[in-house]
């Protein structure tokens, strides 16, 4: 990134984002566009009710409720799943860390990370404190959210030489949500773009990965970062440019706003881990279903990948993040038990004798070809040996979900139904999934996806 730059006006790309924000509406959104954008709120929503049952998730909650109460006069949220009230910065923290720590949502494959599990936070939080949001406009901001998280993704990622958590990014995402929801002015708007790139968290996501924990991706900061740009930049702070979109070397990501729609080009996990094992999983289970493989035919697991994905943990895990940031975990699962769902990702899997002993024998390594097609695809093979000598071989996968091709609408319900009834009643699943299907509905308010939302589990 140019450090140097000095810009006492706004570069003409500013212009053209804070056109976009603010011009964009339902009825400029393509129908394909707009149509992905609620399912993929439907399956954010799926995860952040999954996740409710992880202890990192509680603890944010907690921790919110103790740490980032709202002053006297302060704007408040409700968190989901739990009806306490909190800042908005905290309400974003706590929703943000808890989708980000069950790792089964959206991504664009290019910005190789997530934008919607900060997104999704930053909506909620600023549609509590609003007196209204209908459910197009919340569809619109989540569509604006994912347009210009993704094109600073990019700029990032084209700029600098760290491999930065998506909380570097995403919480521009957050912003620019909310300058659209409150109606900021241009000037208040780009404070809060540079506020919000500022203090992003320029969190290495390689370090994570060797040593999983709470932290994730970096966006339960990404998200509260984003709110707290807001509410300051309309307090007169400033914090102006965002290098990621007006510095010269940025303009590059930013030239198809509008016209190319990086909403609609993601993928939905269908797997709660990392994206990187699941070109594996999905050539595991399949030589599993056409040979009916059982675990004790298994000698040996041989997975060929690109780089990042053959750094994973091979090793049995002791928390659910290190389930979820594991290649041969969740490769056992699959041949074990034919499944990698939210359970397999929770501890008490961890102690499975058949787990564990199929965990042992699966062993990765680098396959240059498939390496450089990283991060436009994520590809796999895999070699099983069988114990009667047998080898079977998948030869290169492709990671399901997506972006080519899409997921069905049936599917998306399908992996939402699964995920939300890991924790609340059938009727109550359907009750929040009708809200969220009717969002584009012309007389639908976004207030009542949140009134679901927001009773406790219990």
């Amino acid at each position: 990134m140019t450090i140097n730059q000095t810009l006492p006006n706004p570069a003409p790309v500013f212009n053209q984002v804070a056109a976009f924000a603010n011009s964009i509406s339902f009825d400029t959104i393509p129908g394909h566009v707009s149509t992905t954008a609620k399912l993929l709120v439907l399956d954010l929503i799926g995860v952040l009710i999954a996740a409710s049952k992880l202890e990192a998730g509680r603890i944010a909650r907690d921790h919110a409720v103790r740490h980032w109460a709202a002053g006297e006069g302060a704007p408040s949220a409700r968190l989901m799943l739990d009806g306490r009230k909190v800042s908005l910065p905290g309400c974003g923290f706590a929703t943000a860390t808890q989708i980000d720590n069950l790792d089964a949502h959206d991504g664009w494959q290019p910005s190789k990370g997530h934008a919607g599990a900060a997104l999704l936070p930053a909506l909620i939080a600023f549609a509590e404190a609003a007196p209204a949001v209908s459910g197009r406009e919340a569809l619109t901001a989540m569509v604006l959210g994912y347009e210009v998280s993704y094109r600073a993704a990019a700029a990032l990622h084209a700029t600098v030489s760290d491999y930065h958590t998506s909380g570097a990014w995403n919480a521009i995402g957050c912003a620019v949500i909310g300058a659209r929801l409150h109606q900021m002015d241009d000037t208040v708007l780009r404070h809060a773009l540079g506020i919000a790139e500022y203090h992003g968290p320029r969190s290495q996501m390689m370090r994570e990965i060797a040593n999983p924990s709470m932290l994730h991706d970096g966006t339960g900061f990404g998200a509260p970062v984003g709110i707290y740009a807001v509410l300051a930049a309309e307090d007169g702070f400033t914090g102006a440019p965002a290098a990621t979109i007006e510095f010269d070397d940025a303009a590059f990501a930013w030239a198809d706003l509008g016209e190319n729609w990086l909403t609609a080009q993601q993928y939905i996990k269908p797997y709660p881990v990392c994206r990187w094992a699941h070109a594996p999983i999905d050539a595991t289970l399949r030589l599993r279903r056409d040979h009916k493989l059982t675990p004790e035919m298994i000698e040996r697991v041989d997975i060929s990948t690109f780089k990042y994905s053959a750094e994973l943990n091979g090793d049995v895990p002791s928390t659910s993040p290190m389930a979820q940031y594991s290649l041969a975990w969740p490769i056992a699962a699959a041949l074990a038990r034919g499944r990698v769902g939210v359970d397999e990702v929770m501890e008490q899997s961890f102690a499975d004798p058949v787990l564990t002993g199929l965990t042992a024998r699966i062993h990765a390594s680098v396959d240059p070809a498939i390496d450089a097609t990283f991060p436009d695809q994520r590809l796999a093979s895999v070699s099983i040996a069988l114990t009667d000598g047998t080898v079977l071989d998948s030869g290169p996968t492709e990671a399901s979900g997506g972006p080519d091709p899409q997921p069905t609408e049936a599917e998306v319900v399908e992996k939402y139904r699964a995920f939300a009834g890991t924790v609340l009643s059938q009727a109550r699943v359907h009750e929040i999934e009708t809200a969220v299907m009717g969002l584009d509905g012309p007389s639908a308010d976004f207030k009542t996806v949140l009134d679901s939302l927001a009773g406790t589990v219990a």
